[in-house]
C-alpha cells in the first residue's frame, strides 16, 4: 500500500490498533462487527492515498525522457551525419516525436494499455483517452504502487515518442521527409504498440511467458534495431557509400548529445521502476557502471585493434552500455551490470566494425550494430545476470537456463515481429509516397533539398 508520508502512516495504524482492541476487549459481536467494518475501511482509505514522491520522481523521468530525444538524440545523430544534413536529422527527430506524442494518445496508448485481453494488443477502450481524467490511477506492475493515469500515459507516450526515432540513423542522409513521417506512424501502430503490449501489458503475450524487460530491451532497442536493419536494406547505400568520405561533421556535438543520452536515461531506466525507492536505486547505479564500463572496454579494443582510441568509438561503447542494461537494470546486481556492459561493447563492436563491413549493408549511424545488438545481448543476459548467484536480486529458485530460454523466445518473437512488420510499411511506404530522395537532391544534402535551409552559414 501507498500512503502520503509517515503521519498519515501513524494515524492509521493507531486508528486501526485501537479499533482493534475495543473489539478485543469488550468481546462484544456487534462492537467487533463494527470495528472490523471501520478497519476495512481504513485500510481502503490507505490504499488510494498516492505517495507525493513517487508521483514527483515520475514526472521527473518523463521529462528526461523528454530530453533524451529533444536534443539528445538530435545532436547525437546530427553529429554524426555529413553537414549538408545536420538540419535534416534534427528536423526528423523533432516531428517524429511530436507527430507519435499525438498518435499515443489518440489511439496508441488504448492499443498498448487498453485493458483489452488479447494478447496481442490492448484494444479499443482507451481510444482519445476515454475515462482517462485527472483522478483516474493507474495500477503499476509493481506491487501497491498507484499513480495518476495522465502520468502513467505521459511517460509511456515518451517512449512511443523515441523509439521511431532511433530508427532514422539506419537510413539517415537519403529518405523523403514525409516517408520518415509516414512510416514512423505506421510502424508505431503496428509494430510498437503492440510489442509494448506483449511484454508490458498483463495479458500480453511475452508478458505472460515470464520475460524480465525492465525498462524497454526488446520493446524499443531490439523493435527498433531490427526495423533499421531491414529499412537500410530495403532503401539502399547512400550516393557515393564506400567511395566518398562520410565522416561525421562534428564530434563535439555527438559527444554533447550522447552525454544527453546519458542524463536522459535515468529517466528511462530508473523511471520504469515507477516508484522512488530501492529498486529505484539499483536501476540507478546500474546505469551508471554498465555505460562505463562498455565505454571503457570499447576504447580499449579500439586502443589494441587500432592503436588509437577514438572519440566515436568512446561514445559508441558508452551508447551500447546504456542499452544493454536497460532490459536488465532492475534485477542485475552492479557487478552484473559492469559486465554485462563490457559483452556488450565488445559484442556490438565486432558488429560494427567485422559484420557490418563484411556483408556491406549501409546502416548509417549504426542503429542496428549498437541498438539491435545492443538490446539482444541485454535481453538474454538479463535471463543469465539476474540470478541471486550471479548477484542478481532473484531468489534460489531462481533457474538462469529457464529464464534464459524465457528471454530468448522473447527476442525471436520481437525480432520476427519488427521484421516481417516493417518490411511490408517500408514497401507500403514506398509504393505510396516514395522512400528515397533523387540522386541530386541527395548530393546536395536534405538541408536544402527538403527543408530550404542550411545548418551553417558563411
Amino acid at each position: 500500500m501507498r500512503v502520503e508520508g509517515e503521519t498519515t502512516t501513524m494515524k492509521t495504524l493507531t486508528k486501526l490498533s485501537g479499533l482493534a482492541g475495543l473489539a478485543a476487549v469488550t468481546a462484544l459481536p456487534v462492537w467487533a462487527q463494527e470495528a472490523t467494518a471501520e478497519a476495512t475501511e481504513a485500510v481502503a482509505e490507505v490504499a488510494q492515498v498516492m505517495d507525493k514522491g513517487d508521483v514527483a520522481w515520475m514526472m521527473t523521468s518523463t521529462v528526461l525522457v523528454l530530453f533524451m530525444t529533444l536534443p539528445g538524440l538530435a545532436l547525437f545523430y546530427g553529429g554524426l551525419v555529413r553537414t549538408k544534413n545536420m538540419l535534416s536529422v534534427l528536423m526528423q527527430t523533432t516531428l517524429i516525436a511530436c507527430v507519435m506524442m499525438l498518435v499515443w494518445v489518440i489511439y496508441g496508448y488504448s492499443f498498448a494499455f487498453g485493458g483489452g485481453t488479447s494478447p496481442f494488443w490492448g484494444g479499443l477502450g482507451k481510444l482519445f483517452l476515454a475515462g482517462v481524467t485527472p483522478d483516474s490511477m493507474s495500477a503499476t506492475f509493481t506491487d501497491g504502487v498507484v499513480i495518476p493515469e495522465y502520468l502513467f500515459i505521459a511517460f509511456q507516450m515518451t517512449f512511443a515518442a523515441i523509439t521511431p526515432a532511433l530508427i532514422i540513423g539506419a537510413f539517415a542522409e537519403r529518405v523523403k521527409f514525409t516517408a520518415v513521417l509516414l512510416f514512423s506512424v505506421l510502424w508505431g501502430t503496428f509494430c510498437y504498440f503492440p510489442i509494448a503490449h506483449m511484454v508490458w501489458d498483463g495479458a500480453g503475450l511475452i508478458f505472460n511467458m515470464g520475460a524480465i524487460d525492465f525498462a524497454g530491451g526488446t520493446v524499443v532497442h531490439i523493435n527498433a534495431g531490427i526495423a533499421a536493419l531491414v529499412g537500410s536494406l530495403v532503401i539502399g547505400k547512400r550516393v557515393g557509400y564506400g567511395k566518398e568520405n562520410m565522416a561525421p561533421h562534428s564530434m563535439v556535438m555527438t559527444m554533447i548529445g550522447a552525454s544527453m543520452l546519458w542524463v536522459g536515461w535515468f529517466g528511462f531506466n530508473v523511471g520504469s521502476n515507477l516508484e522512488a525507492n530501492g529498486g529505484a536505486t539499483l536501476a540507478m547505479i546500474n546505469t551508471f557502471l554498465a555505460t562505463a564500463a562498455a565505454a571503457v572496454a570499447w576504447s580499449a579494443l579500439e586502443g589494441m585493434l587500432r592503436g588509437k582510441a577514438s572519440m566515436l568509438g568512446g561514445v559508441s561503447g558508452m551508447v551500447a552500455g546504456l542499452v544493454a542494461i536497460t532490459p536488465a537494470c532492475g534485477t542485475v546486481g552492479p557487478m552484473g551490470a559492469i559486465l554485462l556492459g563490457v559483452i556488450a561493447a565488445a559484442i556490438c563492436y565486432y558488429f560494427v566494425t567485422v559484420v557490418k563491413i563484411k556483408l556491406g549493408y549501409d546502416d548509417s549511424l549504426d542503429v542496428f550494430g549498437i541498438h539491435g545488438v545492443g538490446g539482444i545481448v541485454g535481453a538474454i543476459g538479463t535471463g543469465i545476470f539476474s540470478a541471486a548467484t550471479l548477484g542478481g536480486v532473484n531468489g534460489d529458485d531462481y533457474s538462469i537456463a529457464a529464464q534464459t530460454w524465457v528471454q530468448f523466445q522473447s527476442v525471436v518473437i520481437t525480432i520476427v515481429w519488427s521484421g516481417v512488420i516493417s518490411f511490408i510499411l517500408y514497401k507500403l511506404v514506398d509504393m505510396v509516397v516514395g522512400l528515397r530522395v533523387d540522386n541530386d537532391s541527395e548530393r546536395q544534402g536534405l538541408d536544402l533539398t527538403s527543408h530550404g535551409e542550411s545548418a551553417y552559414h558563411g
